[in-house]
Parts: C-alpha cells; sequence; structure tokens
C-alpha cells in the first residue's frame, strides 16, 4: 500500500511534539555540566516507536524547527541560541533517532521476552547513544572542550539513566503497540516483522 499522509497522523505526530515540548520543563540541571537530566530522550523513543518512521521524523523535526525559528518550546527558551548552544547537538539528533527507531521497531511484533531485548538494544542505541554522535561533539565545539573532558560531561554521567529510560520506553512501548499499533494510527500496513515467541 503506498504511503499516505493522514489527519490523524498528522494529530499524533503534533501530540508527541507537544510531548516533547513539556517533557522539557522537568529536568535536572548539574553543576558541573550544561547538560541536564531529562526525558526528552524517553519521549523521541515513544514517537519513533510508536508513531512509526515517518510520522516520528515529522513530529521531532517541527518541533526543531520550531525551536529554530524562536518560538520558547524547550524549558521557555528558543531560537538559534538553544539549537546552536552547548545542547543543540543533542536536539538535532531527535528527528534522525525516531526515524531510525521507527524502522527498526516495525520489524519486531509481540511481547515475548526476546521482543522485549530487541526494543531495549534498539532503544537504547537509537534513542540514546546515537545522541551522543551529534551531542558530544558539538558540546566539545561550543564549550572549547576536549573530546574527552566533553564525554566526561556530556556522556558518561548519563549512561545509566539512558539504559533506565529505554527499558521504561521497552516497558512501554511493546504492551501499547499491542492494543495500538502503528497501522492503527497511520492507516498503512506494517512491514514484515520478526516474531520473538
Amino acid at each position: 500500500m503506498a504511503r499516505r499522509i493522514t489527519v490523524r497522523g498528522v494529530v499524533f505526530s503534533a501530540l508527541f511534539a507537544a510531548l516533547l515540548s513539556v517533557s522539557s520543563l522537568f529536568n535536572v540541571t548539574l553543576g558541573f555540566t550544561p547538560v541536564p537530566i531529562s526525558l526528552e530522550s524517553l519521549v523521541v523513543m515513544l514517537a519513533g516507536a510508536l508513531l512509526g518512521p515517518l510520522y516520528g521524523f515529522f513530529s521531532m523535526f517541527s518541533l526543531v524547527a520550531l525551536l529554530a525559528l524562536g518560538l520558547p518550546l524547550f524549558h521557555g527558551t528558543g531560537g538559534l541560541a538553544l539549537i546552536l548552544g552547548p545542547t543543540g547537538g543533542f536536539i538535532w539528533m531527535y528527528p534522525i533517532a525516531a526515524l531510525l527507531i521507527g524502522l527498526a521497531m516495525s520489524r519486531i511484533r509481540g511481547k515475548a521476552v526476546g521482543a522485549f531485548i530487541g526494543a531495549f538494544v534498539i532503544l537504547e542505541v537509537c534513542g540514546s547513544l546515537l545522541l551522543y554522535v551529534t551531542g558530544v561533539p558539538w558540546l566539545a565545539h561550543v564549550a572549547h572542550l576536549s573530546l574527552g573532558k566533553a564525554l566526561a560531561l556530556g556522556c558518561y554521567p548519563y549512561l545509566l539513566g539512558d539504559a533506565v529510560k529505554a527499558f521504561l520506553g521497552a516497558w512501554i512501548i511493546l504492551p501499547v503497540r499491542q492494543v495500538w499499533p502503528v497501522r492503527r494510527i497511520l492507516g498503512q500496513q506494517t512491514a514484515p516483522v520478526a516474531k520473538f515467541d
């Protein structure tokens, strides 16, 4: 079936973009680094896995674009100062992370242990570790740090929390997809899946 844009898909994309904006209000700022502890990456995981690659990307990209235009949607701030600031490298990757999560999660169905492990690995790699690919080098560039120092400030302290978010994401996503699969939101057939029973 050909892919098409649906009203429900756009509405759910807007809802997840709003959820990402709201999640940015709940963060913990650490004194030694400009990178806060937040729930934003968990929302990116949920968007990609529950909306699929197209709408997951669209929901995250739309918020990043609105931020770049100056709308104060991230903890009351926005604009190029945020997008090009110390945490900008993480924010840029949100749409790509949601896209890759949507593509990878479309291959997993079920709620057995194998499906949970597969979902956890996808969320950890695409929803957490991938964000560091652009986030850490950009932090090093903006803050004039060595790559090692940027890793110490913007990566290592967050790895355990990222694993917890990936675990929580898999725990939420698998049962939700049993009741509300992506095709019910998009009105499309899903890609072939790998079952883990």
